[in-house]
């Protein structure tokens, strides 16, 4: 172990040999061509060159360099080293927030992510990025454990016009929160009132807060007090099969909405 940690140390402390190396394991350069791209100097270039080579990295060709077969494995998995670290480095503010436990997919999924967190100047930031997904969308699911009253807005003005379509499964208290606030409850009547909303309830808790909005999947995420401290949002293929499977899951053990609960 010792000696693979001094090669990743060797290619770590410089980033001009990860970028030739990076360079040699997709095509062949030229030390001209390599100079033009990393902006490295002939003398360094070729301390790095003369160093690959002694370990067999790299292979000299008509007219120039390429990665060998190891060169190209020292390649690949360094350079998924340092993507992971850069979306760590993303994802370590909010981290303490993500709910894990009920991701069903790697968070390096999360490489094209937006992160969106409130500021002094924008408190609501994170709200307002998925309202701005809601205005446009045509198509809209959400899961969660809680109606956020700006969503329910938006979504209701968008469904009445006949501009979205909406089905969403919510936990038991989240609809007992509508039920005792006013303006919620009369926004969500009438919401249930279009054809083209669909509203479930489910008895056990949905420990998650996912709007998917034409594709893109938005999380909010909230602190053990529920103050909210983040959202992330990613149209990822594997992220949005996993919202589309939870959510059908959430939405087989829920009932329909009936409106006369609001009321009562």
């Amino acid at each position: 172990m010792e000696s693979a940690l001094s090669e990743i140390e060797f290619l770590a402390l410089s980033p001009n040999r990860v970028a030739v190396l990076r360079r040699l394991a997709e095509e062949p350069h030229t030390r001209t061509d390599l100079a033009v791209a990393t902006g490295a100097s002939q003398a360094t270039l070729g301390r790095i060159l003369r160093d690959f080579e002694e370990r067999s990295w790299i292979r000299r060709v008509e007219g120039g360099y390429v990665a060998t077969a190891t060169g190209e494995l020292i390649a690949d998995g360094f350079l998924d080293l340092l993507a992971i670290l850069e979306i760590e480095g993303e994802l370590r503010p909010i981290v303490r927030y993500l709910p894990t436990d009920e991701l069903g997919f790697d968070l390096r999924r999360f490489e094209d992510a937006t992160i969106t967190v409130p500021s002094g100047t924008k408190p609501n930031a994170p709200v307002k990025r998925v309202l701005d997904f809601l205005r446009t969308a045509a198509d809209v699911r959400v899961f969660s454990h809680a109606f956020n009253e700006g969503s329910l807005r938006v979504i209701e003005e968008r469904v009445s016009a006949g501009e979205t379509t909406f089905e969403g499964v919510f936990s038991r208290s989240a609809l007992d929160a509508v039920a005792d606030d006013a303006g919620l409850r009369r926004r969500l009547g009438s919401l249930l009132d279009t054809p083209s909303a669909t509203v479930r309830v489910r008895d056990g808790e949905i420990p998650l807060a996912v709007t998917v909005a034409d594709g893109v999947v938005h999380m909010l995420l909230r602190d053990e007090n529920g103050i909210l401290q983040a959202s992330v949002d990613t149209d990822d293929p594997a992220v949005r099969d996993w919202a589309r499977e939870t959510f059908e899951s959430y939405w087989e053990a829920a009932e329909r909405v009936d409106p006369d609960e609001l009321t009562q």
